[in-house]
């Protein structure tokens, strides 16, 4: 993430020659130097300058360590901020935040409402003190540094980047996120200058994220009355794909109308361009109002009385988004949808549920066959869109024992365990035609490997067959007679370079559904092929005897 503390002289600390009470640094001015001593030296109000550079600066570094030195702790309050007291100086919140200011000179001996503990410190929420929005422990303390030193810190690593390795951190979600918190922080706090600086930062980051990270821009944006920086993301949105019902559940009513008002200012004015059968619109809204009931059973019947499935309703991915982990395991029960669809923005169910980042929605998707290899229009799979939303600080704490471990991290490993348990899935995502040969060799590989095991290991092949359940795939059927016989394959003429590579990746994804089968074969290669040549299934006495005649090729 680039540096917040970007160059501003609203920030500075030694923008102006006087101190925060208002004096000068000199009481008068310094005797002049006789002519007999006299050397070439600066002006004095250079001199004076940098001595109140060095003074200003000194006092800076003095005052952080009051915040951040435990042995200067002489805080006479707390703010609880992720369940941990930050101790806090209240004179000095008091004359740099007008907030604090009024907070502290309130009603109750000066506690201004706070909860008085034990060793007789008043305590507060930060929950409390900013009820619009979340501000973590890191941002917090970033903000006191900048009240008690007018300097403000680079964001900390740790909460500002992501767990992407292709990511360039310059837009991710936890640096915006960190960024909002602060902003948030500001603006309760009413610290204008600290907002102007974070308004501007987060202005950069709007064209340069993904659409589904602007949104908390624009809630922060609607919380802190920052019209410039709302009119922006609200254009940036007008322009995105982003659906109706995305706008409805995640916006505030006036930002979804302004959207879709400049939407339809914005298409053209064509009678076909866009169809929508009302009907047909209301019964999917009341599939989607029977879902945020948690009213499965309700589902059923609506589907009984119309001709709208599941998969017409995008069920699955609104469950996914917005419903219960039971909900959507009920649904999925059901049978009657397909969990691999794509939206209209090009996202599946588990795309949806990894950007909601529960573990319970993608285990139940994940069961039901969703497939973790497929990947949106810009190329993101569900464990690269979890990685992009997990700051680094959640994935690599280490869990204590008896502690909840967080569910970022969670949601990454099974989905990169189901890519282990299936890395086919991986190696064969097709999207070059250049590709295609490669696929093809895999291809021919593994159908020997599978024609070999069945013909000298049957009893265990059919074990591992069944176990993958392929007897009843097609692309299996016939393996081995279509390598007897001596019938030509057929090849579709209009077959492109795509089409064929989504049928070569269907053949791989069947050969390898569970991996039983290679294991099958790894178990008995070895001893099986100090025995036998694999050709022609000889001794290897009689191998070596022949193979001049023959010209087999040694197993060994």
């Amino acid at each position: 993430m680039a540096n917040l503390a970007e160059p501003s002289s609203s920030l500075s600390v030694t923008s102006s020659s006087y101190l925060s009470n208002g004096t000068s640094v000199y009481a008068a001015p310094p005797p002049a130097p006789s002519p007999a001593t006299a050397l070439p030296s600066a002006p004095a109000n250079e001199a004076g300058g940098s001595l109140e550079v060095v003074s200003l600066s000194k006092l800076s570094s003095n005052l952080e360590r009051l915040l951040l030195d435990s042995e200067f702790d002489c805080s006479d309050a707390e703010i609880v901020v992720e369940g941990v007291p930050v101790g806090v100086h209240r004179c000095i919140l008091a004359a740099r935040s007008r907030f604090f200011h009024d907070l502290f000179s309130g009603a109750g001996a000066g506690a201004g409402g706070g909860c008085r503990q034990e060793g007789g410190k008043p305590r507060y929420e930060i929950s409390e003190l900013v009820p619009c929005g979340r501000v973590g422990r890191e941002a917090f303390m970033n903000f006191l540094s900048y009240l008690y030193t007018g300097k403000l810190r680079p964001a900390p690593p740790e909460v500002s980047v992501c767990v992407d390795p292709m990511c360039a951190h310059d837009a991710c979600r936890p640096a915006i996120n960190f960024v909002v918190e602060l902003l948030y922080a500001s603006s309760v706090f009413q610290i204008p200058e600290l907002v102007s600086l974070l308004q501007r930062r987060l202005l950069n980051f709007v064209e340069k994220a993904l659409v589904e990270d602007v949104i908390p821009i624009l809630l922060v944006a609607v919380h802190s009355q920052l019209n410039q920086l709302l009119s922006h993301c609200i254009k940036r949105i007008a322009r995105s794909d982003l659906d109706n019902i995305s706008l409805d559940k995640q916006l505030p009513h006036e930002a979804a109308e302004e959207i879709k008002l400049i939407r339809r200012k914005a298409q053209p004015d064509e009678p076909n361009s866009s169809i929508v059968d009302p009907i047909h619109e209301k019964r999917i809204r009341r599939i989607h109002r029977a879902l945020d009931s948690d009213d499965v059973e309700l589902v059923k019947l609506l589907l009984s009385e119309s001709d709208i499935t599941l998969d017409d309703a995008n069920a699955i991915h609104y469950a996914a988004a917005y419903c219960d982990s039971k909900v959507v395991s009920e649904l999925l029960e059901l049978g009657s949808a397909n969990v691999n669809l794509k939206n209209d923005r090009g996202y599946t169910p588990l795309h949806v549920a990894a950007m909601r980042r529960e573990p319970a929605i993608i285990v139940s998707l994940l069961t039901k066959g969703a497939s973790a290899s497929e990947t949106t229009s810009d190329g993101q799979s569900a464990v690269m869109i979890c990685r992009r939303l997990t700051r680094a600080k959640d994935y690599n704490t280490k869990t204590q024992q008896c502690q909840e471990s967080n569910k970022d991290r969670v949601c990454i490993d099974i989905l990169e365990r189901e890519m282990r348990r299936n890395p086919m899935a991986v190696e064969d995502a097709v999207t070059s035609p250049l590709l295609a040969d490669d696929l093809q060799m895999k291809l021919l590989y593994l159908e020997n490997r599978v024609a070999f095991a069945r013909l000298f290991f049957p009893t265990e092949a059919k074990v591992a067959m069944e176990i993958a359940q392929a007897e009843t795939t097609s692309e299996l059927r016939g393996l081995l007679t279509s390598r007897s016989s001596s019938n030509l394959r057929e090849v579709d003429l209009n077959e492109t370079p795509t089409m064929q590579n989504k049928r070569l990746r269907s053949r791989v994804d069947s050969l390898t559904k569970t991996g039983a089968i290679s294991h099958i074969v790894r178990k008995f290669w070895i001893s099986f092929s100090n025995k036998t040549c694999l050709i022609c299934a000889t001794s290897r006495r009689e191998h070596l005897m022949s193979k001049r005649s023959s010209g087999c090729v040694s197993v060994s």
